[in-house]
């Protein structure tokens, strides 16, 4: 598998000169339980050129002194990607179940998220033990199964669901001036259950969560000439892995920024998939 040699953007360049905030106070001044949330993917010179803009006001998540965190993320789907594929076809009611791992912390959490009928979104997650994120715990099951069943779904997905897609990246937590929150990623890799991996250093996923109205940094962005795109983490890596999945939503981000070669004959997951720049 082809890794991108360019080196990783280090946050810490962009977020040194702004004034900390720590995480209670982050909370009690932009809780944004009802929000609106846009991403953007670019390249991180790009990126970088666009965050060292940002007003000096701009506050900077700051825990024990780091203004980084590392996340891993297992998401788990059935062997026929099932939860995937509700993705892909825009099914009004479907499912995302992932493992979330704050690896400089050691704690992670299950979490569902569900999209029902009326196209409302649920989020949910509960403590797993932050030795076991790879796998489903007996606990873990049941959760999943009573989370599929009020989609209309048979409890038995719950007994299919498997270890599929791993994600990893380094996130920035921001506090704009306009009371907005941004969190911008950087060395972003994803390995699927099959072997693949791919390994984007040289990219960058900014989103932005403000109440309702585009943020300070939306507006920059535009400036910039940058516009919010549909990027999943899960969806879109799988289908940059697996290109014979089916894929139309995620395709103008598929085009612009990652082409994969013909998949080899047999197993289309096998490890000698080649993911190139």
């Amino acid at each position: 598998m082809r890794r991108h040699d360019a080196a990783a953007p280090d946050p810490r360049d962009f977020a040194a000169r702004f004034r900390p905030i720590s995480l209670d106070d982050l909370v009690a001044e932009a809780e944004l339980l009802t929000r609106v949330d846009r991403k953007y993917l670019m390249p991180a010179d790009a990126a970088m050129r666009v965050l060292a803009d940002l007003d000096e006001r701009t506050r900077v998540l700051e825990i024990e002194g780091d203004r980084g965190s590392r996340y891993g993320t297992m998401y788990f789907d059935t062997p026929d990607l099932l939860s995937y594929r509700l993705a892909a076809h825009g099914r009004r009611r479907r499912f995302k179940l992932r493992s979330r791992h704050y690896v400089d912390t050691d704690a992670a959490f299950l979490e569902m998220k569900t999209r029902g009928g009326r196209g409302t979104t649920v989020k949910e997650r509960i403590p797993h033990p932050a030795d076991a994120v790879d796998e489903l715990t007996p606990e873990g099951r049941v959760y999943a199964a009573e989370a599929v069943e009020t989609l209309g779904m048979s409890a038995a997905v719950a007994d299919a669901l498997e270890p599929t897609l791993h994600t990893s990246y380094r996130r920035t937590t921001l506090l704009l001036p306009d009371g907005a929150r941004a969190t911008v990623d950087t060395e972003l890799e994803w390995h699927d259950a099959w072997g693949a991996e791919l390994c984007r250093p040289d990219l960058v996923i900014v989103e932005t969560k403000s109440p309702s109205r585009a943020s300070s940094l939306d507006d920059l962005l535009r400036r910039h000439g940058t516009r919010p795109v549909g990027i999943s983490k899960f969806a879109t890596g799988l289908a940059a892995l697996r290109p014979e999945l089916p894929s139309n939503k995620w395709n103008r981000v598929l085009n612009r920024h990652f082409r994969t070669a013909p998949a080899p004959t047999g197993d289309p997951g096998r490890a000698e998939r080649k993911v190139l720049a």
